[in-house]
């Protein structure tokens, strides 16, 4: 058996990223608030970065005067983040019992206040496991979606449990009598009921429960004439049960929840800012904290350590200082790149919808997509898309998102933007007869005659984007 050696040659073109372009791509895509964390970050980790001596606060050792505790209290940002056992004085004994307090939310879940609800209740502690096995089942819309069978067959099998589909039922009609009324509501239909049955019993109530108990399809499609027919009830009479119908929550489980997803979502921090003088020109200007950062004068390439006396040792320093000051030279350069690469695509964006900045008129935004800020500033597609994505712009009309900026052309050949035919849908709907709403033929013909000639499908896909509903789903009595 031979063995046989062979060497071949292959061509092959790769693109690979620079470690320095790979963090210019993620500084880029940084919000404000994130850039800030990622500068503190940095500020804390890297030994050779330092903010520079302009923006730092100078103290000479004869005006210093601090004591150590006044210096421990100084290094927290504000009073709010100073922990309290630095603030209270602890005069007692060794032997006493000093409780540090916490801070706790204070806005109970869905499932926490059903919990206190039934521990009110006289429930002996089978049917409290059961309850709270029903209430983690319960979706985010308060609904419960599973069948008594199937909660009791996964006690059996999870909990080791012995229950009976007729004792998860039992307890269910439990749960379905808390607070929000409709909670543990199997759809829609049977949600509306149940919060129905709390109101006091009136006409209106009464009309009401029939209309959703009995013709709940006909309600959904909104055919008010067969409604009214086939309840034998005039149109003052049918507005008012709707009306009873509409101030019901479709979504009970929500009403606990809305609080924390709006404390939970990210604040909209503008970072470019764009000014207009008198004699109208533009002035771009970036927003954000961040400090002027420089090399620490004690990572200069002679800064060795004097107890290096081998020179074995005097390599080592010099290669760890060479390290940390390219560490911290090349997060300089990036976020430099960063700033002025956001700045330049804002300015060319300002440049471009000039009129729109002057005027804060929507209907003056030109059509602009990224290659003609490509253009205009040289960069990639993929750098003007991360540089505009979850940025925001202050101008003296509002607060605008970059990408609010970039809008097609419907039409190759025409010079018509989305944001004026969105503008001329939304007015044609806001003249419309709510007894009679407009189909999307009829609004795209009444565009045509504006001047606006797009078909009936692009009619649908900005009515959706505003989301506005169709014609049949938008009439009222």
């Amino acid at each position: 058996m031979e063995h046989k050696l062979q060497q071949q040659q292959d061509l092959r073109q790769l693109q690979r990223l620079t470690p320095m372009q790979v963090q210019f791509v993620r500084m880029l895509e940084m919000t404000g608030p994130e850039l800030e964390s990622e500068v503190n970050r940095a500020l804390d980790e890297m030994p050779a970065l330092e903010v520079a001596d302009n923006q730092a606060i100078a103290t000479s050792n004869d005006d210093f005067k601090e004591t150590a505790e006044q210096v421990q209290l100084a290094d927290y940002g504000n009073d709010d983040d100073i922990p309290s056992y630095m603030l209270d004085a602890h005069n007692h004994s060794v032997n006493d019992t000093y409780y540090t307090p916490t801070a706790a939310n204070d806005e109970p879940t869905l499932a926490e206040d059903l919990t206190d609800q039934l521990k009110e209740m006289s429930l002996t502690e089978r049917q409290l496991t059961i309850a709270k096995y029903i209430i983690g089942n319960l979706d985010s819309n308060g609904y419960l979606n599973r069948t008594p069978e199937a909660i009791a067959n996964d006690m059996t099998f999870t909990e080791s449990m012995e229950v009976d589909a007729a004792e998860v039922s039992q307890i269910i009609d439990i749960i379905r009598s808390l607070d929000p009324p409709g909670v543990a509501a199997v759809d829609l239909r049977d949600c509306l009921l149940l919060q129905l049955n709390r109101r006091q019993p009136s006409v209106e109530v009464i009309t009401a429960r029939e209309i959703i108990n009995h013709y709940f399809d006909l309600f959904s499609r909104k055919h008010y004439d067969k409604l009214a027919e086939q309840l034998g009830i005039d149109a003052d009479r049918l507005t008012a049960a709707i009306g009873v119908i509409s101030h019901l929550n479709p979504k009970p489980g929500n009403q606990l929840n809305d609080s924390a997803i709006e404390n939970s979502a990210r604040q909209i921090v503008p970072e470019l800012q764009v000014e207009i003088d008198s004699d109208n020109n533009l002035t771009v200007s970036l927003l954000n904290n961040i400090p002027d950062l420089v090399l620490s004068q004690s990572f200069n390439l002679d800064a060795t350590s004097a107890s290096a006396t081998t020179p074995r040792q005097r390599a080592d320093d010099a290669t760890f200082i060479r390290s940390r000051r390219d560490e911290a030279l090349a997060f300089i350069k990036t976020l430099q790149m960063r700033q002025s690469t956001l700045l330049n695509v804002m300015t060319a964006i300002a440049s471009f919808q000039r009129d729109f900045f002057i005027s804060g008129d929507e209907t003056r935004l030109r059509p602009m997509i990224l290659r003609d800020i490509a253009a205009m500033t040289g960069y990639d597609l993929s750098v003007i898309s991360r540089a505009t994505a979850a940025k925001y712009v202050i101008a003296p009309s509002g607060i605008y998102p970059l990408k609010f900026f970039f809008n097609d052309r419907p039409l190759a050949d025409d010079d018509v933007t989305t944001h004026q035919i969105i503008d001329a849908i939304q007015s044609i709907l806001a003249q419309e007869d709510k007894r009679s709403p407009l189909p999307d033929e009829n609004i795209a013909e009444m565009l045509s005659e504006k001047g606006f000639n797009i078909a009936r499908r692009t009619v649908a896909k900005y009515r959706e984007r505003l989301g506005v509903p169709v014609a049949r789903l938008r009439k009222t009595i």
